[in-house]
């Protein structure tokens, strides 16, 4: 008898783990990075003061509790150096750019153009457009 249902038959070994394990430090980062950018994409172009507030304690709370040891202690001296920017989406999502950015050259990952992070993160190439 195995431990993987019925259903792994169908699946390689890597999406059976991506599906039925706890996350990798790549799925976790990852999966944290679409959170980020996209609750960033969609905030306010013009936020209200307690949107700011609301953004900022958000923020500042995911980097006190991200899973991750040397993750957490990484974001949150970032956040010393570097307050999160909660003025506006534009900002936000450019401060958020540029944090990530620094995570990409410690990794040895290239960097991602902060100019198309409305075309990744808000409305997607043409073809995210077009029926499947």
């Amino acid at each position: 008898m195995t431990d993987q249902p019925e259903t792994a038959n169908t699946m390689n070994a890597d999406e059976w783990r991506r599906c039925n394990c706890p996350p990798d430090g790549p799925t976790l980062g990852n999966a944290a990075w679409t959170l980020l950018h996209t609750t960033a994409a969609y905030y306010p172009d013009r936020p209200a003061p307690s949107q700011m507030e609301s953004m900022r304690s958000f923020i500042n709370t995911f980097a006190e509790n991200y899973p991750c040891w040397v993750c957490k202690e990484d974001f949150q001296a970032a956040l010393a150096k570097e307050p999160v920017k909660v003025g506006s989406r534009k900002k936000l999502m450019a401060w958020l750019c540029a944090r990530h950015n620094e995570v990409n050259e410690k990794l040895g990952k290239e960097s991602f153009d902060c100019t198309k992070v409305f075309e990744r993160w808000l409305d997607g190439p043409q073809r995210c457009n077009q029926a499947q």
